[in-house]
């Protein structure tokens, strides 16, 4: 099982909105909070990222042709071509006919930088162990045959953008949707197998990765630690400890995690009855799974149902 993209989809709550900016220097652009985690890709030029907000352990980010940032909980932050430069309050966004990109443009008459930047909405609400345990921002700098998968998106992103032709419609949100991938992935290949922990050290150890593959693939078996360590090759309280070591919980707490999170997606995104929903998610009975899952969520399922489709 695709377990990261598995995730990101549980936390999904819709499309991307993404703005292509262009600022001349002197520029600088305050961007505010979002519900979601924000990214940002350098299409040409360079720039700086400034955090903002109760984050003195993050410093300003020197920015360069192909680099890609992706911002955690959606942090505010500035965009400058100095660290120095006060943020000006730029015009609207303009979205023009039929483009599914908005555009701002600011600053003065010099060098220009060209960024596309958006968010990804996400529920920060209830994240998903493995987006928890990621840095609050990832910095992917420009290397030289290092994530040649991330690179050629952005050099397809950078060209749709450049110069629409018929598709382009269709082309750009579905290459920013795969660059939340390609940018996740980039960073787990980065951390050395040496000294990686927690979810990077999950996905690729032997005896975790098989029982979170299960688990991912089949929340409704009755699974329990036995079953489980019986895939890693561990006794039950080796399987055990090292479970809780690498993901941040036992294997049924987990367990549970993922049926109450494949639920509520159920009943977000399908019009399946409670009974199918409560039996692809492990419990025998609808009583028992409205039990569990106003428990996890504080709202009985049809109530959450209902809540969703408003929303």
């Amino acid at each position: 099982m695709d377990i990261l993209t598995e995730a990101l989809a549980s936390m999904r709550t819709g499309q991307p909105a993404s703005v292509r900016t262009n600022g001349r220097a002197p520029w600088g652009l305050r961007l505010p909070p979002v519900a979601g985690a924000g990214f940002h890709v350098v299409l040409h030029g360079t720039c700086w990222l400034v955090p903002l907000g109760d984050a003195p352990h993050l410093e300003p980010v020197p920015l360069n042709p192909g680099d890609v940032v992706f911002l955690r909980d959606g942090r505010g932050h500035i965009l400058a071509d100095q660290p120095s430069t006060p943020p000006q309050v730029p015009e609207a966004e303009r979205f023009e006919e039929g483009s599914p990109i908005g555009s701002v443009t600011l600053g003065g008459d010099g060098p220009e930088t060209s960024l596309l930047c958006g968010n990804y909405h996400l529920d920060q609400g209830r994240p998903h162990p493995l987006v928890r345990q990621l840095p609050e921002l990832i910095h992917l700098p420009t290397r030289h045959g290092r994530h040649p998968e991330l690179s050629a998106a952005v050099q397809l992103l950078s060209t749709e953008l450049e110069n629409p032709r018929i598709g382009s419609v269709g082309i750009v949100p579905t290459l920013i949707d795969s660059l939340l991938l390609y940018i996740l992935r980039a960073w787990l290949d980065d951390q050395p197998a040496a000294v990686a922990r927690g979810w990077a050290a999950a996905l690729s150890d032997a005896a975790v990765a098989p029982a979170l593959s299960a688990i991912h693939a089949d929340p409704s078996a009755t699974w329990t630690v036995e079953s489980l360590a019986g895939r890693s090759g561990l006794s039950r309280a080796a399987f055990a400890r090292r479970f809780s070591t690498l993901v941040g919980e036992p294997p049924m707490a987990y367990l549970t995690r993922w049926r109450m999170t494949t639920a509520a997606r159920l009943l977000r995104e399908t019009d399946a009855p409670l009974t199918a929903v409560a039996a692809r998610t492990g419990y025998g009975s609808e009583f028992a799974f409205a039990k569990a899952f106003k428990r996890e969520f504080g709202v009985a399922p049809g109530g959450y149902r209902r809540g969703t489709r408003a929303a």
